[in-house]
């Protein structure tokens, strides 16, 4: 199966979101997921050449179930729309910045990374970071390429300064934030590309420096 085919089938997932219809197409999505796993194969594998604690992973610690929590929202579809992979030292629940891959269908998939919702810790650690360093993310996120590919860093942001710091602080947009993404938006056409593969880590590779910089806040936080 080739990587549009997942796009087909969340596509008719997100026109069938219930069991009985999942129940029914149950081997399509085995299909789509199993073709998932060989893309995050093949993007570990990648990754590793320029990021050695990627090589470490295994697909299945990348990528996300498919089932919804509905607990505590009002939609209570069982089922995401999308279909994706996180690759971060220690796996998509280690707690460090990395590279993600979002497949979604009607030119809603993306090639990303940073660190999307740092716990409480992980975010002072990172504010504490661009404090002292906050000339080195200015130099990554304004370098040309970087913006080229991702446009701005992103996240949500405080609408006041983080306590501790003052509103005159030179790095005081980065401080606000309380997420550390950059997002390469993605056709169907481009996913359905040959070279995908190889575009999805060109991109990833341009994020190192990013990733680079949240992770050294880190460290001693294992």
């Amino acid at each position: 199966m080739h990587i549009v085919q997942i796009l087909r089938f969340l596509d008719q997932l997100q026109q069938n979101n219930n069991r009985a219809w999942m129940e029914t197409n149950k081997a399509v999505y085995q299909e789509s997921r199993h073709t998932l796993l060989q893309v995050t194969e093949q993007l570990i594998q990648g990754i590793g050449k320029f990021d050695h604690d990627i090589a470490l992973l295994s697909p299945a610690n990348c990528i996300f179930r498919i089932n919804r929590d509905i607990r505590f929202t009002k939609d209570k579809s069982p089922y995401k729309s999308n279909m994706g992979a996180y690759f971060a030292k220690g796996g998509k629940t280690g707690g460090h910045a990395g590279y993600y891959l979002h497949l979604q269908p009607n030119n809603q998939s993306f090639i990303a990374g940073g660190m999307y919702e740092p716990s409480a810790e992980a975010l002072k650690k990172i504010r504490q970071e661009i404090d002292y360093n906050g000339d080195k993310l200015e130099l990554i996120v304004e370098d040309k390429r970087f913006k080229e590919l991702f446009g701005k860093l992103q996240g949500e942001s405080l609408q006041r300064p983080p306590k501790g710091y003052n509103a005159d602080h030179p790095h005081i947009d980065c401080l606000k934030l309380k997420s550390f993404i950059a997002v390469h938006p993605v056709t169907d056409v481009m996913v359905d590309n040959p070279d995908f593969i190889d575009y999805t880590l060109k991109l990833f590779e341009a994020l190192v420096p990013l990733n680079q910089f949240l992770n050294a806040a880190l460290d001693d936080l294992e």
